[in-house]
């Protein structure tokens, strides 16, 4: 299911936080989305979720188009999402930080839930079966009854993924999954980045400052720079593309100083 941003605009105010963005990701692939602090990243993943209303252009998923509908309404459509500062329910156990990202999925309604019906025990059930099997594949699993906020950083991150998984998602926003991370969980990261779109058929978009895992992970990538795109290709060609370079390093400036001393 490809998701597509046509010609995608928002301000705030007088502030153009995004202007004129295309780009297109292709089904089971994974995408990179990556710029200088605060070229605008993180607003087009609140465009694509519905935490933000677009100004212009359009976003589709699958030909379904996204204009004016509620966050709820674009999770059930198939699109789930982390977040760059980790938002875990601090007073719940692992375990119940995955079912409470599971009210798309039941069937029961509440007035199964109020009666305690068979089809509401059958749900819970159902729920925390998937909830424990995908604590399993995080290597969670042991730490289902603790505290989430007992978990080390890393951990925290991947119940933050494990959690966006409980919606069975189409397409898998990470917004900065790697930050914290020390190289060998960077490096299984990204090995746990594949195997999910690979075993769940997902598409996944990445938000992420660590070149190690753009590069090592990503297809095809979306360079952004004060919400204007400047560059998309291959790794190898972003890596070596002059407006990147200047836009991460300050090429231009650097050279215009020392022109004018």
């Amino acid at each position: 299911m490809t998701l597509a941003l046509r010609s995608v605009s928002k301000s705030f105010g007088g502030l153009r936080a995004v202007s004129d963005v295309t780009f297109e990701v292709p089904e089971r692939s994974i995408f990179g989305l990556i710029g200088p602090n605060g070229a605008g990243k993180t607003t087009v993943f609140n465009l694509i979720t519905g935490v933000y209303q677009f100004d212009g252009g359009t976003i589709t998923l699958g030909g379904l188009s996204l204009a004016g509908l509620k966050p709820s309404e674009i999770a059930r459509a198939g699109i789930a999402r982390t977040f760059q500062n980790i938002r875990l329910f601090s007073q719940l156990t692992v375990l119940e930080n995955l079912l409470v990202a599971c009210e798309l999925q039941k069937k029961a309604h509440l007035f199964s839930a109020l009666l305690r019906t068979p089809s509401h025990f059958s749900d819970e059930a159902a729920m925390t079966k998937r909830a424990l099997e995908l604590l399993e594949v995080f290597s969670l699993g042991e730490l289902a009854d603790a505290p989430s906020t007992s978990l080390s950083y890393g951990n925290q991150r991947r119940l933050e993924i494990a959690r966006a998984m409980m919606l069975s998602p189409k397409v898998l926003l990470l917004d900065e999954p790697a930050a914290g991370m020390n190289y060998g969980e960077a490096e299984g990261l990204k090995t746990q980045v594949r195997w999910l779109r690979d075993t769940f058929a997902l598409t996944v978009v990445l938000v992420e400052h660590n070149m190690q895992v753009v590069m090592g992970v990503c297809e095809e990538i979306h360079v952004l720079d004060h919400g204007e795109t400047i560059a998309q290709g291959t790794p190898d060609v972003i890596r070596n593309h002059p407006a990147v370079i200047s836009a991460y390093l300050g090429e231009d400036d650097e050279a215009s100083a020392g022109g004018g001393a």
